[in-house]
């Protein structure tokens, strides 16, 4: 697990290798991540957008950029937390992702941005 803290927020990131959702033969390597979005100020935040920059070992590279995350757009009272699940489709056995949430203050309506912790997806096998 990684995890940083930028802006009174703490986001924890853990990864699995889905190898039932895999073809490794056909070049898809299928990862879930968990994340744990953990507000530590004083006042409530909502998670307004989501950025992320995706990357294999073959030096492919994506962004994403939506909304939320998984159709939601939560919002994280002091001193509670939210997690989610998502995941990500590789045309490797390796890759890594990082990005950002913009947030908002609900006492202020200032928006701010939360660092997701570069967090890298590697098949077991490739371990070994």
């Amino acid at each position: 697990m990684v995890s940083k803290i930028s802006e009174g927020v703490t986001i924890s990131v853990e990864t699995f290798y889905q190898p039932e959702y895999s073809n490794p033969v056909a070049g898809e390597y299928m990862f879930a991540y968990r994340i744990t979005i953990e507000n530590n100020n004083t006042f409530p935040v909502k998670l307004l957008h989501r950025y992320w920059h995706i990357f294999d070992s073959h030096g492919s590279y994506k962004q994403i950029d939506g909304e939320g995350v998984v159709g939601i757009q939560p919002v994280i009272q002091p001193g509670d937390q939210y997690q989610y699940v998502s995941g990500c489709n590789l045309k490797t056995d390796m890759g890594k992702m990082e990005g950002s949430y913009n947030m908002e203050n609900l006492h202020n309506k200032k928006t701010f941005k939360a660092n997701i912790p570069s967090f890298e997806m590697i098949a077991p096998f490739k371990n070994n």
